[in-house]
């Protein structure tokens, strides 16, 4: 029986499995983004987000330990110099899923699984939203533009406009 065991086994053997998720995760931390199978990318997350973490502290000991899981020396140098160097204040979620559909051959459902902080076109979305989430004021309409007043603003202010219009109306008459 394999009652409360969540574990996806993506119907490989475990030496299999583990290998596939090493190669996996040592392209996505060499190229920044790789496309694949979703529950394939469900696993790859947990699988590397963990060594993620596990890099923010460079010792030898977490360079060990990530190369164990890895087996890629270049993947494991890439990890502890630029990754780790960019999610170094994120306190985790380092991995986007982004769906992209089915595969036309067995209706897989397919994604991209990229690392965070590395996709330049959602940072600049992300600056884009900051700009436009900034408070603006109305433009105080006056009454003879509008004929009525549909702001609430200032009493004090709004006499002091008609009659600031009304002396330009008299000087101009």
């Amino acid at each position: 029986m394999r009652h409360n065991k969540k574990f996806n086994h993506l119907g490989r053997k475990s030496e299999h499995r583990k290998a596939m998720l090493a190669n996996m995760a040592a392209s996505l931390i060499m190229h920044k983004r790789i496309e694949t199978t979703l529950a394939k990318a469900k696993a790859l997350r947990v699988y590397v987000e963990p060594l993620i973490t596990k890099s923010k502290d460079d010792s030898t000991h977490s360079r060990r330990t990530v190369f164990s899981y890895l087996k890629n020396k270049e993947a494991v140098t890439e990890l502890f110099r630029e990754v780790s160097q960019k999610v170094g204040t994120r306190p985790g979620g380092y991995t986007r899923i982004l769906k992209t559909g089915t595969r036309l051959g067995d209706s897989a459902d397919m994604c991209f699984i990229e690392l965070v902080d590395f996709n330049e076109n959602m940072l600049s979305h992300k600056d884009d939203k900051s700009k436009a989430t900034s408070r603006r004021s109305r433009k105080k309409k006056t009454i003879a533009e509008t004929g009525v007043v549909k702001d609430k603003v200032d009493q004090g202010s709004l006499k002091e406009e008609v009659k600031a219009e009304k002396k330009i109306e008299d000087t101009q008459d």
